[in-house]
């Protein structure tokens, strides 16, 4: 069922899902959603007492997941607009020519196309072929870095995810959203360390935390850029 409580001036809704357990849990996903999962006799009233005193580690749960979610608005791929790359922002120049390309040239990106609808489609392959190399090139450093703790991801891939910059699957796959290739370099380092911190502590307990702080420091710094940037 689904239900939510007031904790301030902020609603939070959740599902709650009955079953034989002994003791009420509360988990938050990376979507944001919150799930509730109660012994069968537990009341209503009950389910949102807790929830309610553990509001606040809900809030924050939510803002950390928050971070990960892209945000960046929609374009219109026309020329004089502005479309980042590794953290700087470049202006879009379209070339109507028969041949196609598309390349850094100075504070720009040319997108050369004999139809300017294209554009889109194009600047899109030209960030994803760009990801490809730029991610796996960044990840191996930090990979041989992760091999002290015993650690390895069995694979490195790019998919596009709505509301996710990175995840680690159960079989230690690294999943990584090309939209990342518009953040800065430490940023991207950040979300594979992120990630590579899983495949030792799955969920984010303090160790996680301890471990993501003694791999990257300043993790927090680019934690921050990666919200601010792309927001």
């Amino acid at each position: 069922m689904k239900d939510s409580i007031q904790f301030g001036c902020k609603e939070i809704d959740f599902h709650l899902e009955y079953s034989g357990r002994k003791s009420l849990g509360i988990t938050v996903t990376p979507d944001l959603y919150v799930l509730v999962k109660a012994p069968v006799d537990t009341s209503i009233n009950k389910v949102k007492e807790k929830l309610r005193k553990k509001a606040p580690w809900i809030i924050k749960q939510q803002s950390f997941f928050l971070s990960f979610q892209p945000k960046t608005p929609s374009r219109k791929f026309i020329s004089g607009e502005t479309h980042l790359y590794l953290g700087r922002r470049y202006r879009l120049k379209i070339i109507r020519e028969k041949n196609e390309s598309v390349k850094l040239n100075g504070r720009f990106i040319e997108i050369t196309a004999p139809d300017k609808t294209r554009a889109k489609l194009l600047l899109s392959k030209w960030y994803l072929q760009n990801a490809k190399i730029k991610f796996h090139s960044i990840a191996q450093l930090l990979v041989d870095q992760f091999r002290k703790h015993k650690a390895e991801p069995s694979s490195i891939v790019l998919r596009e995810m709505p509301t996710r910059w990175g995840s680690c699957t159960a079989k230690g796959k690294l999943i990584l959203n090309p939209e990342l290739i518009k953040a800065p370099k430490g940023c991207i380092e950040y979300v594979i360390i992120h990630e590579l911190c899983h495949l030792i502590h799955r969920n984010h307990t303090q160790k996680f935390i301890d471990l993501q702080t003694k791999e990257m420091p300043d993790w927090e710094k680019w934690k921050m850029r990666l919200e601010k940037l792309l927001a």
